[in-house]
């Protein structure tokens, strides 16, 4: 059995996306962010402290681009996926791990040294070098995706799922209004799926259960 271990809108959604997109089953157990802070035991789950704490019977991984890979692999007989065969796996693989790495990364830090850290440790400047270093990088994809509906393939893979919470994670930070028509045309298609949608829905529904607070962890402050 799957569990994953979930805060509002961390980076544990594409996990939470993709197992809708695949519907399958899973347990989801939310916490409120950062859970290393919050919870005391919270590294008996997660020696990292951190979120996706992700479960399948004996299988433990943390890294969110990972257990989509991971994911589309094991249980998408390739509709997730793409083949070591086919011409695009490369380019598949490259993009699974441009979300996290290059454009997931610098947004982190704008959360971190400008809103996170207490008054006198944040940073400015530091938060806004690397809005520009994340936009410049957003760039690299924008063209593409004016003549492109997906990442690539030429369909909807688990590499749309991690650059699509790259791209929800800038809109929490208001940089959405800074993105270029390619990948406006993309998000808006991204954050219209039936299956994202769903992840919003439920996620917000198991926090009330669970009596985790509803703020997206992005926004708080």
């Amino acid at each position: 059995m799957i569990t994953l271990h979930h805060c509002m809108s961390a980076r544990s959604f594409r996990i939470l996306w993709m197992l809708e997109e695949l519907g399958m089953e899973y347990d989801l157990i939310m916490h409120d962010f950062p859970p290393r802070h919050l919870e005391k035991d919270y590294k008996k789950t997660n020696p990292l402290g951190t979120v996706p704490a992700f479960y399948d019977d004996k299988t433990f991984m943390t890294e969110s681009s990972a257990v989509c890979q991971y994911l589309a692999d094991r249980y998408s007989a390739n509709k997730m996926g793409v083949g070591v065969a086919e011409p695009s796996y490369g380019c598949y693989l490259n993009f699974l791990y441009f979300g996290e790495a290059t454009l997931t990364f610098p947004q982190t830090l704008i959360l971190r040294y400008k809103h996170f850290e207490s008054l006198e440790r944040r940073i400015e400047q530091v938060a806004t070098d690397y809005e520009r270093w994340f936009l410049s990088r957003l760039k690299f994809i924008d063209e593409r995706l004016l003549s492109e509906d997906y990442i690539c393939s030429g369909r909807f893979t688990a590499a749309d799922v991690s650059v699509g919470y790259s791209l929800m994670l800038a809109s929490y930070l208001d940089m959405e209004e800074k993105f270029g028509n390619g990948i406006k045309k993309y998000w808006d298609k991204l954050r219209n799926r039936e299956a994202y949608m769903r992840s919003l829905k439920i996620q917000e529904s198991e926090a009330k259960k669970q009596c985790v607070s509803l703020t997206a962890s992005p926004r708080i402050r």
